[in-house]
């Protein structure tokens, strides 16, 4: 039976916290060169060799290395429009959503070798984020269509209808999942069952079109709050922890122009400057 959910029949739990005194640092480590267009949310691969960058405007999942931030390959540029995801299943297995063609691709990766092998649509329009669950499940956020749609073995198994702009999909400590519900301006914690169990909204916040996000083991959250041009971290409990940025779009150290993804691996922290075409690195230190 396929669950769906309505926000307007969900009790939704606020919070309000205030900003706290003590700051992560961040250092700044470089910035790509390649030629990217309007790059969005980055995935490392399983083991950890390569960056895979959704490339919007160049319809293509670009393969930079993590460490240098070269282009190394490149994948979809001849059948996807609009690539805004990337996810990787148990197997290796890559899923990216391919916004303007209304689907999820599926490829069997061989290193920086993508293979087509499935595609999903069902239930969803401009797919910008895609989530593979340690449940087994596909979570996919359909912008144009204002939902999170659950597939299991192709099916769809469960949906959240009422969503404004849903983007990115992360997993949290415990199972549960992050959404970032852009044209609302806030995010959402739901269990596995698309069920709300926390908002982050208005202050301290003060969301304006939050984007894509990656979650530390702790529970902190790194998020790209697009149109304010900074990256925000949250501690698990709510507590607004730093902003990283000027507020205005610039290019340098420190400063973004509508940023859009971030992925994170022990201390590093990669993010997509997207309205500066490029990934920028960083070290972050979670203050004590």
């Amino acid at each position: 039976m396929v669950q769906r959910f309505l926000l307007t029949a969900v009790l939704v739990v606020s919070c309000q916290i205030p900003v706290a005194a003590a700051e992560p640092t961040f250092e700044f480590l470089g910035a790509s060169t390649a030629a990217l267009g309007n790059p969005h949310d980055l995935k490392l691969s399983p083991d950890g060799r390569y960056l895979f960058v959704a490339d919007v405007d160049n319809n293509r999942v670009a393969i930079l290395d993590p460490e240098s931030l070269e282009l190394v390959a490149e994948f979809g540029a001849d059948h996807q429009s609009g690539t805004h995801d990337v996810d990787f299943d148990a197997q290796g297995r890559a899923y990216v959503a391919d916004t303007r063609n209304n689907r999820v691709t599926v490829y069997e990766m061989k290193g920086t070798e993508a293979t087509l092998i499935g595609r999903l649509k069902d239930g969803i329009r401009g797919p910008e984020g895609v989530l593979v669950h340690t449940n087994g499940r596909l979570y996919v956020a359909g912008a144009w269509s204002g939902n999170v749609i659950v597939y299991e073995e192709g099916r769809i198994v469960g949906a959240l209808e009422g969503l404004s702009s849903p983007h990115d999909l992360e997993l949290a400590p415990g199972g549960d999942i992050w959404l970032s519900d852009a044209g609302n301006d806030r995010m959402l914690l739901l269990t596995p069952d698309l069920e709300i169990k926390q908002e982050w909204a208005g202050a301290p916040y003060n969301f304006n079109g939050v984007r894509y996000q990656d979650v530390l083991p702790d529970g902190t959250v790194i998020a790209a709050d697009k149109n304010n041009h900074v990256v925000k971290v949250i501690a698990a409990d709510g507590t607004l922890l730093k902003v990283l940025g000027s507020g205005k779009p610039q290019k340098g150290p420190n400063v973004f122009t509508t940023p859009e993804g971030v992925e994170l691996r022990d201390d590093i922290v990669w993010i997509s400057d997207s309205g500066n075409d490029r990934v920028v690195k960083y070290r972050m230190n979670l203050s004590e």
